[in-house]
């Protein structure tokens, strides 16, 4: 599209030639940005350096009024320029001065120009400015030239942090004073914004004492501190928020286990033989079971690593006569290497409001039960605990994974009002959560939503959902040390139907393997483990895990409809296999004169996209079909959804994902057979106009995007939308999304 988009090595070195050249930082600085500007077919592109007092100066532009520079000033968090220097993140947009941050300053000129592209200039973790580019005419800027920008922004950081480009005195160490904050980048673990003052968790206890004196002293400490761990942690899994069942109870009990491990305690034991202290014994063994378990590929066991240091830990701090937890008293961002499970609930719930690890994955215990607390929490955030002080002011960014530390007035205020403004969006969706999701000429949406914890379920009355379209049932399955019990799954499937009461539930049966590990099935470790043994091929080469499965879901639905789905169908021949596990168990049940549900509706979701082909053979067996976005359109694009270079590089818009899914819509309707769509691209408004247009009339998305999505419902026109969305793909050799975003903002639709 752009030289810059097509050849971003040319431009590099182009910039590299300008460094290289003669004349002043200045004017070096100046013919920078008339580089980037000219590849990138902009009127404008203008630096922002930061300088002492937390200011934004324009110190170089190629389009802005020369008597700008230098004299242009904005406060970090001030205008769309402070905002990308607040929040460490690029921001796009086609028509800038729309936005609610947009701040006008004559002296630049800029009100000519529409659309803004703006990339923060980043340096070991600090903001040196913002690298702007800006156009007359609105327009969408691709991924490709916002990735080119940040590489471009990469180079100049180091530039002006070295001093080859500014003269070092022009602006302060590291991009601006010490007490500049500080942004530190990791992985989004647990969604939501938070702030408080940080708590350094003390995890482990320092052993300075190796030698024992008397090996059965020794052992005696031992034994009580074995039986004082183990009391407080039944005092923890009685704990009424904990309830009787669930993922919280679930997780503490597999981590009970682990507390009640005989070979751990008897390795413990063994090594005080050899004459080492109670503490001293206890680190030892710590120290050879990370060896073990760090050199296993098994992702299950490396990930209960958080959880047996929580355990020895924990066991050392009884040793030493020390308490868990703080007592923290205000809002606290509790700041760790790594947590296990205990150890975040050790913490008084009321304050705590986010968490960062340095460590830390997206499945461990720990970031489960965040999730399902609603505590918001980053992992990988390296340097953490060196960087974060007690007592420190931080902003805990789940959403975009970032940590702020040390914030000035300025961003505190701006994500203080960015918590209270969600706060407030929050109270009115759930305000308006009683309304019914009708489009202004009366079509009604159905808005369900995907749940797999028990703690989401308080979602369904919160948002006023019409069903969960999804469950989820692998959780109980991976935080469970073995196979889970039948009566412990129905217990489960139970209290899932009561919380529904009257709205409809789909369970999906377990989709494990791939990323989703289980302790008790060992997988092999496998190239591509999403296209590899997972979901229905596993219940099907392991039927005994499906059998129980339904046995346990058909005696929870006793005197309810019950509707089961099966996940990753690649072919009819699997969903027949499939269906008459369910029927043997159906009249097995029948045979024992159990109580049955009263209906039973058995349907398939479509992931893979070589099922579409035989989709008129499977319409004739299944009773409803979901079409399952998340994985059918990574497989759709042969684009891996985890990979950061391409996640963004094909549109869901395109019309071949929409021809592909208006031709499923279109088969369904013709048999009569229900159809849904599950996945994320349901719950984004422009998305889901596109869908709504080709004729969908029932969406399950996460709970948090009902409420936004209901009010976008109620401002759509169905009829006028189909015309547009069918005209449209009728001549579209692009993405639909700058048509259904032109055609939201001139009918005055909120997306």
């Amino acid at each position: 599209m752009t030289e810059l988009a097509s050849r971003p090595r040319l431009l590099l070195r182009r910039l590299h030639q300008v460094m290289a050249g003669p004349g002043s930082a200045q004017e070096r600085l100046d013919q920078v940005v008339r580089v980037i500007a000219q590849n990138m077919v902009a009127e404008v592109c203008s630096v922002y350096l930061a300088r002492a007092g937390e200011i934004l100066e324009l110190f170089a532009s190629e389009g802005l009024k020369p008597t700008a520079i230098h004299k242009t000033r904005l406060r970090f968090g001030e205008g769309l320029v402070g905002l990308v220097a607040v929040r460490g993140l690029p921001l796009s947009l086609e028509e800038a001065s729309s936005h609610p941050r947009f701040v006008y300053r004559p002296e630049t000129g800029e009100e000519l120009y529409h659309s803004f592209l703006g990339v923060p200039i980043i340096r070991h973790n600090r903001v040196l400015g913002v690298l702007v580019v800006q156009n007359v005419r609105p327009r969408e800027y691709t991924a490709e030239e916002e990735e080119a920008l940040q590489t471009v922004a990469m180079v100049l950081a180091e530039l002006v942090g070295s001093g080859e480009l500014v003269d070092p005195g022009e602006i302060g160490e590291g991009g601006g004073p010490p007490d500049q904050p500080l942004t530190l980048h990791g992985l989004k673990m647990a969604d939501g914004v938070a702030a408080g003052v940080a708590i350094i968790h003390e995890g482990r206890v320092e052993v300075t004492r190796f030698v024992a004196d008397d090996v059965e002293t020794e052992k005696g400490r031992l034994i009580a501190a074995f039986e004082a761990m183990r009391a407080q942690l039944d005092r923890m899994i009685s704990l009424p928020e904990i309830g009787t069942a669930g993922e919280h109870r679930e997780i503490l009990e597999t981590f009970k286990m682990f507390a009640y491990d005989r070979g751990w305690q008897d390795r413990i034991f063994e090594a005080i033989e050899s004459g080492l202290t109670a503490e001293a014994a206890v680190e030892r063994v710590q120290q050879q079971n990370h060896r073990r378990m760090l050199a296993t590929d098994d992702p299950y066991l490396r990930e209960r690593l958080a959880d047996l240091d929580d355990l020895s830990n924990r066991l050392l701090r009884t040793l030493a006569g020390r308490r868990d937890g703080q007592d923290l008293g205000e809002d606290a961002i509790i700041v760790a290497r790594n947590m296990g499970p205990a150890e975040l609930l050790d913490y008084d719930r009321r304050f705590l409001k986010g968490v960062v690890l340095e460590e830390g994955s997206p499945t461990s215990h720990a970031s489960i039960l965040a999730r399902a607390m609603g505590i918001p929490l980053v992992g990988h955030c390296r340097g953490a605990r060196q960087q974060i002080e007690p007592g420190d002011s931080v902003i805990v960014d789940g959403d975009s994974g970032q940590v702020i530390v040390r914030p000035s007035p300025d961003i505190a205020e701006v994500y203080g009002q960015t918590i209270a403004d969600r706060a407030a969006l929050e109270a009115a969706y759930r305000a308006e959560r009683d309304l019914p999701p009708v489009t202004v000429d009366g079509v009604r949406i159905e808005l369900h939503m995907n749940a797999g914890l028990l703690a989401d379920l308080t979602q369904l009355d919160a948002t006023g959902a019409d069903g969960i379209g999804l469950f989820r049932t692998e959780f109980q399955f991976m935080v469970s040390a073995t196979l889970p019990r039948l009566e412990a799954q129905r217990e489960l499937y139970t209290q899932v139907l009561e919380a529904a009461g009257d709205r409809p539930v789909v369970f999906r049966t377990l989709d494990i393997g791939g990323d989703k590990a289980v302790p008790f099935l060992p997988l092999d470790a496998e190239e591509n483990p999403a296209m590899g043994w997972r979901a229905i091929r596993i219940a099907l080469d392991r039927p005994v895990l499906l059998r129980y499965q339904v046995r346990a879901l058909i005696a929870a639905a006793a005197g309810r409809p019950l509707h089961i789905m099966f996940p990753m169908i690649t072919e009819v021949s699997e969903f027949r296999a499939a269906r008459a596990i369910v029927q043997k168990e159906w009249e097995r049940a029948e045979r024992l004169g159990a109580a049955m549900p009263s209906a039973l509706h058995v349907g398939a979701m479509l992931e893979v996209p070589s099922l579409a082909w035989e989709l008129e053979a499977l319409l004739e067996e299944a009773d409803f079909l979901s079409i399952g976005t998340n994985d059918l359109l990574q497989f759709f694009f042969a684009s891996d959804r985890s990979s950061a270079r391409i996640a963004d590089r094909y549109d869901v818009l395109s019309p071949s994902v929409l021809n592909f899914i208006d031709r499923v819509v279109e088969a369904c309707n013709r048999a009569r057979v229900p159809v849904t769509l599950c996945g994320e691209m349901g719950g984004k408004p422009l998305e889901a106009m596109a869908l709504i247009g080709l004729g969908l009339r029932r969406l399950s998305i996460s709970p948090t995007a009902i409420g936004p999505l209901r009010r976008t419902i109620r401002h759509l026109d169905s009829a006028r939308l189909a015309t547009l969305v069918r005209e449209s793909l009728a001549d579209a050799d692009r993405s639909l999304r700058a048509t259904l975003r032109n055609y939201a903002r001139d009918h005055g639709i909120p997306v």
